[in-house]
């Protein structure tokens, strides 16, 4: 399993020279299964250039999993280059929640006067799986979805092949419960083990006491749920819009230390823009 990074912000895009380690996109990841099948999860801005590195080298089959609707996660959609293609064929997957349908949610994304160019003009073949299944399966890869907690709700998910697992938990808020959310027990039992876990990791504690509702965790719940399930990496994701680089880094350091504390063999990173992680 090969895993890439095409955005790994939060919120909204940023640029500039104190964005650059870390990168400006929001969140898309790009997963590779065995059988080399292109598993897009969520449509940031990441999207865009995923689209373009893939094109590049003449895939033109996708599958998107969509975590939640907020705008971060769908706004790269319309310019996905592959949607505009007839050859193209993609498989949209994910659970509808607020939304009539997945299909009606991005549509809406391209609608006036939001957009200029209609859904309409879409040519790739598309088709929308709105069903909310308790395991997805691709190729030799099976993916298990687990309720985020989250205001309007969303799914993270478990991805398992050859014995290995990486769990993928975005805007999820470990210091709150949310409707349609799970308890800190049954995340730690989903995490249990886990190879590798990306999780939402937005705040520091000195942040979080005036966004708490908001939908994302701190660094400190992060590393505890790591601590806690037993796992092998923590990625720290969903890095916010004013959080330079610089200030990143510290954010890292301070994670280290509370597992350095702890005795643990936890390795812990920042997630960044153009990562590539082997399972």
């Amino acid at each position: 399993m090969i895993i890439r990074c095409w955005g790994a912000r939060g919120s909204i895009p940023v640029s500039g020279e104190k964005y650059l380690r870390y990168g400006g996109n929001t969140t898309c990841l790009e997963i590779r299964n065995n059988r080399d099948d292109i598993l897009l999860v969520d449509a940031g801005s990441g999207i865009r250039e995923a689209g373009n590195e893939s094109l590049a080298s003449g895939r033109h089959d996708f599958i998107l999993l969509l975590t939640h609707a907020h705008w971060d996660h769908i706004m790269g959609f319309p310019f996905f280059k592959p949607l505009y293609l007839h050859q193209a064929n993609i498989d949209v997957w994910g659970c509808a929640f607020a939304q009539d349908s997945i299909r009606e949610m991005l549509a809406r994304v391209m609608s006036a006067p939001y957009f200029p160019i209609n859904y309409d003009a879409i040519h790739a073949n598309v088709t929308y799986a709105d069903i909310c299944k308790e395991i997805y399966e691709l190729g030799g890869m099976t993916i298990t979805p687990v309720a985020l907690n989250h205001p309007n709700q969303g799914n993270g998910y478990q991805f398992s092949e050859n014995g290995k697992h990486f769990v993928f938990l975005t805007d999820n808020e470990l210091g709150f419960r949310h409707e349609g959310s799970l308890s800190y027990e049954n995340y730690v039992a989903f995490c249990q083990n886990a190879d590798l876990l990306i999780h939402d990791a937005e705040y520091r504690n000195e942040e979080y006491s005036k966004r708490i509702g908001w939908g994302h965790s701190t660094i400190e719940q992060a590393v505890k749920l790591a601590l806690d399930a037993g796992v092998k990496q923590l990625g720290l994701f969903h890095h916010n819009q004013d959080r330079f680089d610089t200030a990143v880094d510290d954010m890292v350091a301070d994670c280290r230390q509370i597992i350095a504390e702890k005795k643990s063999p936890l390795q812990c990173f920042a997630v960044y823009q153009g990562m590539e992680l082997s399972l």
